[in-house]
């Protein structure tokens, strides 16, 4: 049996910063190979990558009557390239540049007779860099890459649970790769008002996101604002009375710049049952959403978890926030 501490390390920001920026340009280039090979799905379900045993995968892609995928292996510490003729290349994950990282890749690609062009500006990042001229990025600690592989197949684990229990529209476990974040969403089925700007990205993308209504949860390493790991949920349209929710565990809390209840990565970690105290934060915060904004909860849920039939306020009540 694994112990928890292997389960759920320890991933203090600070300590891996480098390498958690320098990851993230080199999941935003595979990550927008996907994209120029994958027909549009609603809520962009056409780009993200997926956890799977080794890394992060972007499952099987077209390139004509052939098919291809990119998989970020965190065990042997290497991007591997596979076709559907059984061909395959690698390009190590190593201290290496994003530039030389994205040369390289787009090297491998070619020697397989595939020629993907991407826009290679990155998204949803200040100041973005264009992966070809990006010299600042070239960290790689494997021993805290390993660690975020390990979190996000716990995590995994965990809302593999939570999805289970809603038999109405939901996504898969997603990786998207321009927040860095692992996301599982849930919608009521109604349509959403169109949803107000956000920095860094483009309007037309954001409203696509959230055409519906939808209540998201996910875990994310942090950077941006966030200075330390944490697991999120928020739900949008937010209605009113939202934010001032009472929630499983204490120590979760509406953070009014995200317009997200988070709750600390660590108070996870080093809970009794990591595991049952994020599901707790996952189902109460859904609950308070869809209670709140008059789900059909008896048609969109089964195995309902009595705790959460009715989200209490603290007093006094806050008006809700209407965006993420």
């Amino acid at each position: 049996m694994a112990s928890k501490d292997h389960v759920w390390p320890a991933l203090p920001l600070a300590e891996w910063r480098d390498t958690y920026d320098t990851l993230h340009m080199w999941t935003q280039i595979v990550g927008k190979i996907r994209l120029a090979q994958s027909p549009l799905e609603n809520h962009w379900w056409n780009v993200p990558l997926y956890v799977n045993a080794r890394g992060l995968t972007t499952s099987l892609m077209p390139i004509g009557a052939r098919g291809f995928e990119m998989q970020f292996d965190f065990i042997a510490h290497e991007l591997v390239i596979e076709t559907t003729e059984g061909k395959c290349r690698g390009v190590a994950l190593a201290p290496r540049t994003v530039a030389d990282f994205y040369s390289e890749v787009m090297s491998a690609l070619h020697s397989l007779a595939i020629d993907v062009p991407i826009w290679t500006t990155p998204v949803e990042v200040e100041h973005p860099i264009p992966f070809e001229r990006d010299t600042v990025h070239h960290s790689y600690d494997p021993t805290y890459v390993r660690r975020l592989f390990d979190v996000l197949v716990s995590a995994h684990h965990v809302f593999e649970r939570f999805r289970s229990r809603f038999v109405g529209k939901c996504s898969a476990i997603q990786f998207f790769w321009g927040g860095f974040d692992l996301v599982v969403s849930r919608f009521s089925g109604n349509l959403a008002p169109p949803h107000p700007p956000v920095p860094n990205i483009a309007t037309s993308i954001v409203r696509e996101a959230y055409s519906r209504e939808v209540c998201s949860a996910g875990f994310w390493p942090g950077g941006g604002p966030a200075s330390e790991p944490i697991f999120f949920s928020y739900v949008y349209p937010e209605p009113a009375g939202y934010a001032s929710a009472v929630l499983e565990p204490a120590s979760a809390r509406y953070d009014e710049n995200l317009c997200e209840y988070v709750v600390p990565y660590e108070a996870i970690r080093t809970a009794d049952s990591p595991d049952e105290t994020l599901l707790a934060f996952l189902e109460s915060t859904y609950a308070a959403a869809a209670e709140l904004a008059h789900w059909d909860r008896a048609a969109l849920e089964r195995g309902r978890d009595e705790r959460f039939e009715a989200p209490r306020r603290r007093s006094p009540a806050r008006p809700g926030r209407s965006a993420h």
